[in-house]
């Protein structure tokens, strides 16, 4: 049996199935959503799932978790992925409640250029399912 969080268990498995259906019960309602693409936090369950699935879109294809850390209630995922020849490499921070709901998802990314990339493909990603 793993040692990991059913929470984080949850959420390996939206980003392997990258079915962004799985989100609505891994979600707390006042979920928040950090990313170094944007510059507020995105606040609650409807925004979050938005940017989560919208990423599974744009980083499913080539990202995987190359290590992680976690501890009762948070996790640290470091991830690698390939946008279009550009290498981008990553951390998911995730911290879930009591009821193992997430209540906050940052995720930091570098190089520059992979960030430029990642703003790029998100945009046109987001776009499309906001249209």
């Amino acid at each position: 049996m793993s040692d990991q969080a059913a929470p984080l268990r949850r959420w390996l498995a939206v980003a392997e199935s990258k079915n962004p259906a799985l989100l609505d019960d891994l979600l707390a309602d006042q979920v928040v959503f950090q990313s170094p693409a944007v510059f507020a936090p995105q606040e609650g369950k409807a925004l979050t799932t938005s940017y989560l699935s919208a990423a599974l879109k744009v980083l499913g294809p080539s990202m995987r978790y190359v290590s992680q850390w976690h501890d009762h209630a948070s996790a640290v995922l470091e991830f690698e992925a390939d946008l279009d020849g550009v290498y981008v490499q990553g951390v998911d921070i995730l911290r879930w409640n009591a009821e193992g709901k997430l209540v906050s998802f940052t995720v930091m990314v570098r190089p520059l250029r992979g960030l430029q990339k990642l703003v790029e493909l998100m945009a046109v990603q987001l776009a499309t399912t906001q249209a």
